[in-house]
């Protein structure tokens, strides 16, 4: 059996790092990657949703993994989403991740046209040959990629000697325990959904993988403390107070990476915006933004 226990923990999905005038800042990517290291996460998810990866270029990409990696290798696991429009491209981002000492390589499956599974083992096997080295995560998220991983293309998958898992980001929780079943703890399951990362825990996650962890690590940190030692009741409290304050940054305006880039100059941290067509903060949003703030405050003096 392998040994994956260094994928099973809370795993921040890391936010993309622009300088003011839109182009990927490396100095301002290693000052976030050092301050969630110090936060205790125990890994990041580079360059996938919540890193605005569907906006970047290849070279783009690369220079926000080689930045990450400048302070992160050797301490923290490190996730490379490489996953493109199209299997060239993302063969090259596998290659590269390997060569720059990524623990493990992540891909949703091709988006637009939907693929039959067959078509779809072939491109995630396709990239996974490319970083013949390296770990491979399923990225499983059908209300954007247009398409579930079946049971039948799972265990495809597992026939890969790389393929360990799977980000599972499908609401049903149900699901992380089909997936679990498979393989037990000879594979890592993680709970995408940040909403229900303690029900996700419960029923089997090994961790969590999730896009409001990096602005609010402190209380998915406790809720994966809790659930280990079986406290869920505590840990059902902390889920809700995380919940109430994702509900009310949907509330803005601006896209949810841009407020949550918003909520972290609040720690000295200045991540830059979004990019188009991802909405931008208004003004009439930051009330609302600091609304969240306190929220934030509250809930952490609660821990």
């Amino acid at each position: 059996m392998r040994d994956l226990e260094k994928y099973r923990g809370i795993i921040p999905a890391f936010y993309a790092c622009y300088e003011d005038d839109g182009s990927v800042s490396p100095e301002r990517t290693r000052e976030f990657t050092r301050y969630l290291i110090d936060k205790g996460v125990k890994g990041l998810y580079v360059c996938g949703s919540s890193g605005e990866c569907i906006y970047q270029s290849k070279e783009e990409r690369k220079l926000i993994l080689e930045s990450v990696m400048q302070e992160a290798k050797g301490k923290i696991t490190i996730i490379a989403h490489v996953g493109c429009n199209n299997t060239a491209d993302s063969m090259e981002l596998a290659a590269h991740a390997e060569s720059v000492g990524a623990d493990a390589i992540a891909s949703i499956p091709p988006i637009y046209f939907h693929l039959p599974d067959y078509a779809i083992a072939e491109y995630w096997n396709d990239i996974s040959s490319a970083a013949p080295n390296t770990d491979f995560i399923i990225y499983n998220i059908p209300q954007l990629a247009g398409v579930a991983l079946s049971m039948p293309l799972y265990q495809e998958m597992l026939k890969n000697p790389r393929v360990i898992g799977v980000k599972n980001s499908s609401m049903p929780i149900q699901d992380i325990q089909m997936f679990k079943d498979v393989r037990g703890d000879d594979c890592v399951v993680f709970n995408g959904p940040d909403e229900q990362l303690a029900g996700g825990l419960a029923i089997g996650a090994d961790g969590g993988i999730g896009g409001t962890y990096a602005a609010m690590p402190e209380l998915y940190l406790k809720i994966k403390e809790l659930v280990d030692a079986g406290e869920t009741g505590k840990a059902r409290m902390i889920q809700n107070d995380a919940n109430r304050i994702i509900y009310e940054v949907c509330k803005c305006h601006g896209n949810l990476y841009a407020v949550m880039k918003e909520i972290l100059k609040e720690y000295g941290l200045n991540l830059g915006g979004v990019r188009k067509p991802l909405a931008s903060v208004t003004e009439q949003d930051y009330p609302q933004i600091e609304k969240c703030k306190k929220m934030i405050r509250e809930a952490v003096e609660r821990l």
